[in-house]
């Protein structure tokens, strides 16, 4: 790791993190019970009783805190992108928490959204160059500010729409960014980011496992989808590890939210209403219950996470053996989804004796 900033100063804050998280969360979820600040089942959701979410203001005070601290107490350079990040991080994580209080217009929303995907593209961390294993060229010029934002806007989003089962969010947010940090532990202001937002999402995730007595809210749903794509190009641009190995990492989030919106396209549906057709909440449904889907998707999250730290020590054909490999596989485990389904479809009910 670069000495710019000491180890010791990144795990001091990292720790501080998990702290401010774990103990914000109790609090912030108290204060969701009086103010009722909650989110209440609907036909929708999958939660069965109203649930605090607040858990977003904890994690990011967290988050806050434990980044302060490693760029305070020591005499490292000073973390610049992360100043980039932040300006686009406060207008968002505001609106976020509106919308959970009382509802903010889409317009609005998505407004902010391209409003915090500037301020990346401000940073310098839009891409020059469209990777895949093995091969890499450049962007068309015209195309490289649409399709950055592009990526934003729905790193953001797919978050906030996968955020819908207890322990989901905040599992792919430590596995996720763990191997970020691990990916990128030449540059200690990269890893200081990553692993902070890693023990922040420990911190709350320590509240929100099934049964969860706390949910991240827009407010922390939409900032982890952004910071997810912030620290994705950041580590690509500045050549910690290629652009697709990030993706990689999140694909299980990725893969399962793309998918399901081109599948509603498909069927003509409002893609912008809330459902429950995403795969977790399919499995959910199949009467696998959220500990066990959660903890299936949290060794499908880690597995990912090892081919991502596998990838970058491949040759180039080992690279794309490794890649059409998880197409093949994510996609089977879909299909299997679908067939569970239509064998659940089929087998008639027992009839009363």
């Amino acid at each position: 790791m670069d000495t710019g900033l000491p180890i010791i100063a990144v795990i001091a804050g990292s720790l501080l993190a998990f702290v401010i998280a774990f103990f914000s969360s109790r609090r912030l979820a108290r204060a969701a019970i009086l103010s009722r600040l909650l989110d209440y089942p609907n036909a929708r959701s999958l939660h069965q009783r109203p649930v605090p979410r607040t858990g977003g203001l904890a994690m990011l005070a967290g988050m806050m805190t434990g980044v302060l601290l490693i760029m305070f107490a020591t005499a490292g350079p000073p973390l610049q992108t992360f100043g980039f990040i932040l300006a686009g991080l406060a207008p968002l994580a505001f609106v976020s928490l509106v919308d959970d209080r009382r509802g903010v217009a889409a317009k609005w929303r998505i407004l902010v959204h391209l409003l915090a995907a500037v301020s990346l593209l401000a940073a310098g961390l839009a891409p020059d160059r469209f990777e895949l294993p093995g091969l890499a060229w450049p962007f068309p010029a015209w195309a490289v500010i649409p399709l950055t934002l592009l990526f934003i806007v729905w790193m953001i989003n797919l978050y906030n729409f996968m955020d819908g089962m207890d322990g989901f969010a905040g599992g792919m947010a430590v596995i996720g960014f763990a191997t970020l940090a691990w990916l990128g532990r030449a540059d200690a202001g990269f890893v200081a980011v990553c692993l902070t937002v890693a023990a922040a999402s420990a911190g709350f995730l320590a509240h929100n496992f099934p049964p969860a007595k706390i949910f991240l809210g827009d407010t922390g749903s939409t900032t982890l989808g952004f910071l997810a794509a912030a620290c994705s190009l950041w580590g690509s641009k500045v050549g910690l590890f290629p652009f697709w190995v990030a993706l990689l990492a999140f694909s299980p989030f990725i893969t399962d939210a793309t998918v399901t919106l081109l599948r509603r396209l498909l069927r003509g549906e409002k893609v912008w209403e809330a459902h429950r057709t995403h795969y977790y909440q399919r499995l959910v449904l199949l009467g696998w219950g959220h500990r066990r889907t959660v903890l299936a998707e949290y060794a499908l999250m880690l597995a990912c996470a090892g081919s991502a730290l596998l990838a970058v020590r491949l040759s180039p054909a080992g690279q794309a053996a490794l890649t059409i490999g998880w197409i093949l596989i994510q996609g089977l485990l879909m299909w299997s989804v679908g067939w569970l389904e239509r064998r659940r479809a089929t087998v008639p009910a027992p009839r009363d004796q």
